[in-house]
């Protein structure tokens, strides 16, 4: 047995493990566990999976070298089986190059729901209408794909633009699906107020976050945390209602700060704002993780550097590039209405081929 076939072997049988788990009366009365539970046999069932294609594969191919090779038997029924023998070989080694794939180390964080926040960049109001048109695109994206999604927080600047939007997109392996849309986007176009028909360049930041569970990041509210309560403002100030909802808080050993409004209740709005500060607490630990791996370092796709300017929304030329890629699409209004999977899957293909010649180069190193 190759070390590859062990590997695979012991994978599904921590899968069976994991499903005899789940099946426990202490586990099923534990909603925490049955998440967990879930999330790891929703990570290894697509390697699972391809390993037992791979075995019954095999086992058809076997057969079918049998048939060839038989001294005795019907001629035509030899070139059936060489036929056969061809189109299995083909399919081991395409089951081969997908398991390879799978086996990758993957980011623990994949399957997790998402904190995403959008902010306006540089470019005045038409960098607010470009916000808003992001905001726009990925509640759509979520949208297509069953996502539920929750806005947290919402700063509008009464002009249909957003100065910054807060989301949560709750769906297992959400991150997987959104991590690389992180990083600074710009858009080209003539904005409505250009009486000249000059073409402007403006940008928005987005941020993607994997949400932390209460129990990981460990805050203490009475040392950690300045609360502060307000009245909550809309656009222009204006007053929202008449309670002292708003929350503000501050972590004062990073300096984070997280104000959320967009409910009634303060009580809700704290168990908002909390979320996303933990998020943000658990972000910074993956960026210093990221800072320190060299490899990560070397990916084309994988930096997370908010400053990197990652794709552009050219509107005149109806092109979106993604500059991590090279890949551009001219399909810029479908874009806009979350059509983002041909980008999505490029930026995760150009991962796994990357991750996979480091590794691979790795093993060649020893």
């Amino acid at each position: 047995m190759s070390d590859l076939d062990a590997k695979l072997a012991e994978i599904a049988a921590q899968y069976d493990e994991l499903q005899a788990e789940l099946a426990r009366p202490e586990v099923i009365a534990d909603p925490n566990e049955i998440r967990r539970l879930g999330r790891e046999l929703a990570r290894l069932e697509p390697t699972v999976a391809a390993f037992r294609t791979l075995t019954e594969t095999r086992d058809e191919l076997g057969g079918a070298r049998d048939l060839r090779d038989a001294s005795d038997g019907d001629e035509d029924m030899r070139a059936m089986a060489r036929e056969e023998v061809d189109r299995l070989e083909g399919d081991e080694a395409r089951l081969l190059d997908e398991l390879r794939v799978l086996l990758l180390p993957r980011d623990p964080n994949d399957e997790r729901d998402v904190i995403l926040e959008v902010r306006a960049g540089a470019g005045g109001e038409e960098a607010a209408l470009f916000a808003a048109e992001l905001l726009r695109m990925y509640l759509r994206y979520a949208s297509r794909h069953r996502f539920a999604t929750e806005v947290l927080s919402l700063s509008e600047t009464g002009i249909d633009g957003i100065k910054e939007a807060i989301v949560q997109v709750r769906a297992d392996g959400a991150y997987s699906r959104l991590k690389f849309e992180g990083g600074v986007h710009r858009v080209q176009r003539i904005p409505a107020t250009e009486s000249s028909g000059r073409i402007h360049t403006s940008t928005a930041t987005v941020v993607v976050m994997p949400e932390a569970d209460e129990v990981e990041i460990d805050i203490d509210e009475d040392k950690d945390l300045r609360i502060e309560v307000k009245r909550s403002s809309g656009p222009g100030g204006q007053s929202v209602n008449t309670t002292d909802s708003a929350v503000r808080i501050t972590h004062l050993p990073t300096g984070l700060v997280v104000e959320i409004q967009d409910e009634k209740s303060q009580h809700k709005n704290k168990a908002k704002a909390l979320s996303v500060l933990r998020s943000r607490l658990l972000d910074l630990e993956i960026q210093k993780q990221r800072a320190a791996d060299s490899a990560t370092r070397r990916s084309m796709v994988g930096s997370g550097d908010r400053s990197d300017k990652v794709r552009t929304y050219n509107f005149p030329q109806d092109r979106v590039t993604d500059h991590r890629i090279g890949k551009t699409v001219h399909n810029l209004p479908g874009v806009m209405d979350g059509d983002l999977d041909d980008l999505i899957d490029a930026l995760i293909m150009a991962d796994q081929a990357d991750r996979l010649a480091n590794l691979m180069g790795a093993d060649d190193a020893a």
